[in-house]
């Protein structure tokens, strides 16, 4: 019998938002800079739609700097207790970041029901001042996230929140517009309530793919079927069995199984063939496999149940 393991590069260069600290922490930075303006904004002006815009400014600053919290824990080494290190800290970033942000609408969704059964006083040239202000703000923050939100599930999360803040910022300025116009000052529960409503299929979709992971589901874009056929195809490899990939964290896929073989004599050739096949077709470098004979497969108590 024979095992294998192999894997590329360090735990801080697999972690795809490690890439991305920089960015994050401008963001960060402007993010903080402006929630302050805005949160007195909304306050001076009565306008929910404005204070539903600084929450979730409030939120994105959170969620930007537990991004980078979990960053640094996932530069951690492992250790013997924790063998795989901290990286699985950015998946658990990414659903409290999620979860905050869904109870953040349910509170929106209510105060835009209070205000409809008592709508307030809106001033509205302020209002739209700091919608502007705000709009130049997110959009500087969109760019700086954009590249790594295809990367990484924590960048994900956080370019997210500052992409409904944009959609935000658009909205408030258009309730302000229209109060300043027509004196309506019903569009503002509706608009902070519409911006409560946008966001909730796309955090929803985060925070399914951030329990997907940590449930050690099967990576979207692997296949199991047709790799387990791909080892099969290996020449000398008779049998195929507990087969296992799962996600550590974005950018760093798990896979591990046994290969029955008809001549255990050839276990590096096998290994070898492996390992080059997973990681050119299946983008799988973190493998550990399992070579043994079929004595041993067939022997009493061998347990593959999971």
């Amino acid at each position: 019998m024979g095992a294998g393991h192999s894997h590329g590069g360090s735990q801080v260069a697999g972690t795809a938002a490690g890439r991305h600290k920089r960015r994050l922490a401008l963001a960060l930075g402007l993010t903080t800079a402006f929630m302050a303006a805005e949160v007195i904004g909304g306050l001076l002006t009565g306008s929910l739609a404005l204070l539903a815009d600084a929450a979730h400014m409030l939120t994105d600053a959170g969620g930007l700097a537990l991004a980078l919290t979990a960053i640094r824990f996932a530069e951690r080494p492992a250790t013997p207790q924790k063998t795989f290190g901290y990286v699985r800290a950015e998946v658990l970033s990414a659903t409290l970041n999620a979860v905050v942000l869904l109870l953040l609408t349910v509170y929106i969704l209510f105060e835009a029901y209070e205000r409809f059964r008592n709508p307030p006083q809106i001033i509205g040239g302020p209002m739209l001042a700091v919608a502007v202000v705000g709009l130049v703000v997110n959009l500087i923050s969109m760019k700086l996230l954009a590249g790594g939100s295809s990367e990484s599930l924590n960048v994900k999360g956080a370019y997210f929140e500052v992409l409904s803040d944009m959609l935000g910022s658009l909205a408030v300025i258009v309730a302000a517009a229209v109060v300043m116009v027509t004196g309506w000052n019903l569009i503002d529960p509706i608009i902070g309530a519409g911006i409560g409503l946008f966001i909730v299929p796309r955090t929803w979709g985060l925070l399914r793919q951030a329990i997907h992971i940590l449930l050690e589901g099967t990576p979207p874009e692997v296949n199991v079927a047709l790799l387990e056929e791909r080892l099969r195809s290996i020449p000398g490899v008779i049998e195929v069995h507990d087969l296992h990939v799962w996600t550590l964290t974005s950018g760093l896929d798990a896979m591990s199984g046994h290969l029955v073989a008809e001549d255990t004599k050839r276990a590096d050739e096998i290994l070898s063939s492996a390992s080059l096949m997973l990681g050119s077709e299946f983008g799988l470098q973190h493998t550990t496999i399992q070579i043994e004979s079929r004595a041993h497969r067939e022997a009493p108590g061998h347990d593959s149940r999971i």
